[in-house]
């Protein structure tokens, strides 16, 4: 299918990002899988060829884009390659950076943005908490002012880029009489005391990102490292929850086209009863169905990041993005496991291991049955 979303330019810098993958990533697969994390050495590497300050001002030492589409392509390959690997960045380079390049004083962004830039400093987000994962408005973890500090106490769990992780953007109650108006963000960085975290977390996919739980005791916190004005925190991450969003939307459908162009290839060389599966009447059917859901979504989610480009792009659009796009993938990788027979279920297989890992898209960044209740509240229900 043509697709008019990217232009020259964009496409050289798919070119360089493939590259990155082809020389990096791809020979060190088994061994990120094995020790259940993206090693230092790789983040940085990432940095140095620019995977990581597309949303970062050139002041700060970033790319400076200003043009979603790169953030949009670099999603696309890493997720080709690897579902995982996608997420522990996109978290890094496209959900967090935009709160401190947005919310953050001088002095925080010169502080923080560099490492975040050129991987020296790996970053998460701490929303999700044990007691409630979509809520975010009925978080219980609590911050109370202290002369000038913030005294945090409380936990988070399933932070992608949790267990390595040297900056926290953190969601506290800091007023709990105010609701969703009492939430404020603050930078939990690496070495502060009573700052600790639990094992990675034993998942069922998702193997490559080190994913696990948050603590804080007595954590203090000076107030200058509040991320943007006190009882503003909800209003912060409901403003970028769409970036996160369409960024799923853009690695879902990526990983799953990658993963149903592999199988088609399959099935063109595994035999049955003396012919290629795939020229049984019903398995070429279903590829037919399986590509045009494929893209259609891919013609949604392009859509959406043209517009967010454009600063246009609305949050139940990217509602409808996000949870279609994890639908389509998962009906797709578990057709594909199929079409795979015996071999698909083993771990060995690409696709087991790619089929694993695409379960969660329906739960993270918001539940699909949250984005459904958002779409369908705009209709007025």
């Amino acid at each position: 299918m043509p697709r008019n979303l990217y232009e020259a330019e964009h496409e050289d810098f798919r070119a360089s990002v493939q590259e990155f993958v082809s020389r990096t990533l791809e020979p060190r697969a088994e061994q990120m899988l094995e020790v259940k994390s993206v090693e230092r050495d790789i983040w940085k590497e990432a940095g140095a060829v620019g995977l990581f300050g597309l949303d970062i001002p050139e002041e700060f030492g970033g790319m400076g884009a200003e043009d979603y589409r790169f953030n949009a392509i670099a999603a696309e390959v890493i997720a080709g390659f690897n579902f995982a690997v996608s997420s522990c960045f996109g978290i890094h380079s496209d959900v967090c950076p935009p709160y401190i390049v947005d919310l953050g004083t001088q002095e925080q962004k010169e502080r923080w943005l560099p490492g975040m830039a050129n991987g020296e400093l790996i970053a998460a987000i701490g929303m999700t908490e044990p007691s409630g994962g979509s809520d975010l408005a009925a978080l219980k973890t609590t911050a109370v002012r202290d002369g000038d500090d913030w005294v945090l106490n409380g936990s988070k769990t399933f932070i992608t880029n949790g267990y390595q992780a040297d900056l926290v953007i953190v969601a506290a109650r800091t007023d709990p009489s105010k609701g969703a108006k009492g939430i404020t963000l603050l930078v939990v960085e690496e070495g502060m005391e009573g700052f600790t975290r639990g094992g990675k977390l034993d998942k069922v996919g998702q193997e490559e990102a080190d994913t696990s739980e948050l603590f804080f005791e007595d954590v203090r916190v000076p107030d200058a490292n509040r991320l943007g004005e006190e009882g503003m925190g909800f209003v912060a991450m409901m403003q970028r929850l769409p970036q996160e969003r369409i960024g799923a939307a853009v690695a879902n459908t990526a990983h799953a086209f990658q993963i149903f162009r592999e199988t088609v290839e399959y099935t063109k060389e595994r035999k049955a009863f003396g012919q290629p599966v795939g020229t049984f009447q019903h398995n070429k059917f279903k590829m037919a169905e399986l590509l045009t859901e494929l893209e259609v979504i891919q013609a949604y989610v392009d859509d959406c990041v043209a517009a967010h480009t454009k600063g246009e792009l609305t949050p139940v659009d990217a509602a409808k993005a996000k949870w279609f796009s994890a639908q389509v993938q998962n009906k797709v990788l578990d057709e594909c496991v199929q079409l795979h027979g015996g071999y698909g279920f083993m771990n060995e297989y690409r696709v087991a291991r790619a089929w694993r890992d695409a379960r969660v898209s329906k739960i993270w960044a918001g539940s699909n049955e949250i984005m459904k209740e958002l779409i369908g509240r705009d209709l007025g229900l």
